[in-house]
């Protein structure tokens, strides 16, 4: 009778084996739905931009977006929106975020009082600026009443640059907020109150002990918010002049593939975007990781 083989051992095993942490296996779920829900359209629609429905050549539909100026020209429009909308909304939550990291009354309604245009949503913060900041809105009926303007010359807040960049900025505060709090939360305070023994005022602790700390979690956050105003769709839309001075990017993506139906053109048009993002972020993340070594070597 031949001996039984012995039983290969289980793949959790063989990695303990090879020195492998075992717990990264949790991590095979969420791999898999990345590639599923981000990774394979990303290709697909990168595939897609490269054929052309009415062109020759694969590059046709990006040389066709660059060559058109009302097109190209989206990009700035996107990136005058964007890039000051996630720098406000970081530059206001620091000293917000730095107040309230510690015991202070009434912190926790503070704190919900100043996140809840996330549970609004878009459209429907949108809605209320349509309500609050038109013509006949509560703002310029107080204005009326305090003589600043007139019926005939009201505060014009809405259907341009500004209607969206207040969008912007009531939607993407929430986060950057919440994001500065939970990076303000893990400094040490201890380091603080050392400084403090020595003699160091509030903003000198703040600037020389807290900043450097906190500049990380600040590119992080405002990568991050970045993002979420460079994607901006609804606002531009409802609050915005979509035909003009608010023509942003994802317009343009939406008009080729709903309104011209050339859904090659519209991937080419979100690869573009896209690009246009990752250079952006990764331009950050690199000047983050220049300023962090050098303060490291300087203080080495």
């Amino acid at each position: 009778m031949t001996p039984a083989a012995p039983r290969r051992p289980a793949l959790s095993h063989r990695l303990a084996e090879r020195g492998v942490d075992r717990t990264l296996l949790l991590l095979l779920p969420g791999l898999a739905l990345v590639i599923l829900l981000f990774l394979y359209p990303f290709l697909y629609g990168l595939g897609l931009s490269f054929q052309p429905m009415h062109g020759t050549g694969m590059f046709y539909n990006y040389r066709k977006f660059f060559a058109d100026p009302y097109q190209r020209d989206t990009i700035w429009i996107t990136l005058k929106i964007g890039l000051p909308a996630a720098l406000i909304n970081v530059l206001a939550a620091v000293p917000i975020a730095y107040r309230l990291r510690g015991r202070v009354r009434g912190k926790r309604a503070l704190t919900t009082a100043l996140v809840i245009p996330i549970t609004l949503g878009t459209v429907l913060t949108a809605i209320g600026m349509l309500e609050y900041f038109s013509g006949t809105g509560w703002l310029n009926k107080i204005l009326m009443a305090l003589g600043i303007t007139d019926l005939d010359h009201p505060v014009p807040l809405l259907h341009n640059y500004w209607g969206v960049m207040l969008s912007l900025l009531v939607s993407g505060f929430p986060f950057a907020f919440l994001l500065t709090l939970s990076y303000l939360s893990g400094i040490d305070p201890s380091l603080e109150a050392a400084a403090a023994t020595l003699g160091a005022g509030w903003w000198q602790r703040f600037r020389e002990v807290v900043l450097p700390l906190l500049a990380p979690g600040l590119a992080m956050t405002f990568c991050l918010n970045f993002v979420l105003a460079f994607s901006v769709f609804p606002s531009a839309v409802l609050l915005g002049n979509p035909a003009g001075s608010t023509h942003v990017i994802s317009i343009a993506a939406y008009n080729a593939a709903y309104q011209e139906y050339d859904y090659s053109k519209a991937s080419a048009i979100a690869m573009v975007m896209a690009a246009v993002m990752l250079i952006v972020v990764s331009a950050v993340l690199f000047a983050r990781g220049r300023l962090y070594r050098g303060s490291s070597g300087g203080k080495g």
